[in-house]
Formats: C-alpha cells, structure tokens, sequence
C-alpha cells in the first residue's frame, strides 16, 4: 500500500510513468495499474484450485454440511468430524489440513455479498484518454475528453491536442451543448487538470 501511495503522489507530482516505473523498479503496466485505481483493487484468484486428494470427496462433504442446516448447532459437522467419517466410511487418505482449508473456504464463499452495479439518470462520469490517430497522414498523440451518462450509456467525446485545463472546461461546454442539459453530478478521476496533489491520507488537494 505504501508504495502504491508513492507511485500515486510522484505522478501526480508530474513524473511520467516512464521515470515512476524506473524509480520505485516496477513495470510500466504496474504503474498504469496503480493510476487506474483509487486504492489497489487486490488480487482475483483465476481458476480453481486443485485439489486432487479432496475433489472425490467434494460432493460428500457439501452434502453433510447442507444436511447441517436442518439440525442443531451442536450437531452440525466439524472439520475434524468431517474428516473422521470420510477416513472411516470412504477410505479418504488425505491430510486433516486440506479437509479444513476447504470448509472455511467453503464458509468464507458463503458469506460472500454482492452489490449490484447501477447508476441514477442524470449522474455523468468525465475523464482525459489518449489515443494515437492519422491526421493529413501524420501518425500523432491526442487527448481525448469524455463525458459519459452510464444509466442510457451516452457519451460525448472530443480531442484535444493536450489535456490542459482549458481542454477540460471547452470539453465540458460542448458535452453539456451536446446533450443539450447539465448532468446532476459528474464524478471525476484524480486528473492531473483538477488534482494539484494527492494527500498522505488518500484525499486530493485542487488547483485554485
């Protein structure tokens, strides 16, 4: 976290990914990463783990600790009952740990809460890009303004030859011209035209 902090603060400072990556010795992609998100977004496991010991065993265990829900708590299975019986009447020649490992994790996942995504009409989301585009058959950076409405995903973007605070303001008196009406609430990424730094404690400090 500390060092996702610093990445973050020399950036913002105005040091180029380039130097921020040779710096703190990550990857370029790492440091785009760390620009990306407000706090880091934490690690995803990919697949599923194998477990080829238990996996025979799975649709047992699940099924005991299903039947769980119908008896008293002093009743319901342990991981050390669990591994009792599947020794006794299944013949399973693992290890106590992994019995355990999966009935916490089995646990944990059921616990798990989701909060679906949704977005009020009239809340706007606005942000600097870049892109590279051929103009008079010139290949050439540019900057790109966009505005975007995610509840009917309307969007309005407009290229710029530098994400300057002038670009920034122009950008958003065309959107608003564009949709012909001014969003209730736009929220904004820490860019560079409205951040002049980022605090120690996550909060941002603006140009005046």
């Amino acid at each position: 976290m500390e060092l996702y902090l610093q990445v973050r603060l020399a950036c913002a400072d105005g040091m180029s990914q380039r130097a921020a990556a040779k710096r703190f010795n990550v990857s370029r992609d790492t440091v785009r990463k760390m620009l990306s998100f407000s706090s880091p977004p934490g690690y995803r496991r990919q697949s599923v783990p194998q477990r080829p010991k238990l996996d025979g065993f799975v649709a047992i265990i699940d099924g005991w600790l299903e039947g769980d829900r119908d008896v008293p708590r002093k009743q319901r299975h342990t991981a050390k009952r669990v591994f009792d019986r599947l020794r006794t009447e299944h013949g399973f020649t693992g290890g106590y740990t992994i019995i355990k490992d999966y009935i916490r994790e089995r646990e944990q996942r059921s616990r798990e809460m989701f909060v679906p995504l949704a977005h009020p009409a009239g809340d706007a989301q606005a942000d600097f890009g870049e892109a590279l585009v051929e103009i008079g058959g010139v290949e050439q950076k540019v900057y790109f303004f966009a505005l975007d409405l995610p509840h009917s995903d309307a969007c309005y973007v407009r290229a710029y030859p530098a994400a300057v605070a002038e670009a920034w303001v122009d950008g958003h008196v065309h959107a608003f011209a564009f949709f012909g009406a001014v969003p209730r609430s736009i929220v904004y990424d820490n860019d560079r035209c409205l951040v002049a730094k980022i605090l120690p404690d996550g909060t941002c400090e603006c140009w005046s």
